[in-house]
């Protein structure tokens, strides 16, 4: 994997374009993305048109989910409830890391952030711990969070459109994105930015969760684009100082500052129990896609006159 092929291929974008940006949030956030999307377009605006899909973790999932099936059958799809399963980090395939639950893997990145001098210092940290985790992980994982991964994805090709997918390597802790030029299959470009329990190996290079780049939205990548719509299971909360500059408040300053239109999504404050420690808990993804759909459904007149 060379570093020129999984970084955006440089090609700027023309005015009055619109970007989709997709936030990380564990398995609730992506049942939440579907349903604010699925809200919109039953309310008669399809965002899924953007000339830019930007895919964070569960983001990814979503970005690579909406561009290859329809928002209505994703939603129903989210809708059917599912067993309970015990919580584990998003991206760790299904299997529990030497952190537990998620609230130890919230905490070991807040020990992270708080060691760490900057933002290229925590991502190598963060990076140099989940390859100390991989070493001894079950030489199968990676084939399993593969397979897994992929059975969500309706098509295993890259869509014409432009979509951006995130991750982090983990061996340099360098920012990456993944694109249909990077050389890289669907599939793992999404179990990459979905990894954040272990790192995931592509050709030679071992990849981490695209949260670790900035944060879980990753805004920035829409720099450029006149009307930028961001999509954020998590709020827009950061575990970064504030200083850093790395918060999605202090991405969208940046945005409007270089003349993008900007609108912002969170769950309501309602809702709050169904992400955070939660996130990863799969039988409150009907929950979350329905808490979605409803604030899709109300701000689409709002956001008719924005997108057009």
């Amino acid at each position: 994997m060379h570093d020129t092929a999984t970084t955006p291929n440089g090609v700027s974008p023309r005015p009055s374009r619109t970007a989709l940006v997709l936030g990380g949030g564990g398995s609730t956030g992506n049942a939440w993305l579907i349903g604010v999307i699925a809200g919109l377009y039953d309310a008669g605006l399809d965002v899924t048109d953007a000339d830019l899909i930007i895919g964070t973790s569960a983001g990814a999932t979503a970005a690579a989910q909406l561009t290859g099936a329809s928002p209505a059958d994703l939603l129903a799809a989210a809708l059917v409830a599912v067993p309970p399963r015990s919580a584990v980090p998003a991206g760790s395939g299904g299997r529990r890391t030497q952190s537990g639950p998620v609230t130890d893997h919230l905490e070991r990145r807040r020990r992270i952030v708080a060691a760490a001098e900057d933002a290229a210092d925590m991502r190598r940290k963060t990076g140099a711990i989940a390859l100390d985790l991989d070493a001894t992980s079950d030489p199968l994982a990676q084939a399993r969070w593969r397979a897994t991964v992929a059975a969500r994805l309706p098509s295993q090709h890259w869509p014409a459109q432009r979509v951006f997918i995130t991750a982090v390597n983990a061996d340099t802790g360098a920012p990456v994105v993944f694109d249909r030029h990077s050389g890289v299959d669907l599939a793992d470009a999404v179990a990459a930015s979905c990894a954040s329990g272990f790192a995931y190996g592509i050709d030679g290079g071992r990849y981490i969760d695209g949260g670790y780049r900035s944060n879980a939205e990753n805004a920035d990548l829409a720099a450029g684009y006149e009307r930028v719509l961001v999509l954020s299971p998590f709020g827009g909360r950061a575990l970064t100082p504030v200083e850093w500059g790395l918060h999605l408040a202090s991405q969208v300053d940046m945005l409007r500052a270089g003349g993008s239109r900007v609108e912002t999504i969170f769950p309501e404050s309602s809702a709050d129990h169904l992400f955070g420690a939660n996130a990863m808990d799969a039988s409150s993804r009907p929950a979350a896609a329905q808490v979605g759909f409803n604030q899709g459904s109300i701000r689409a007149g709002r956001l008719m006159e924005f997108w057009s």
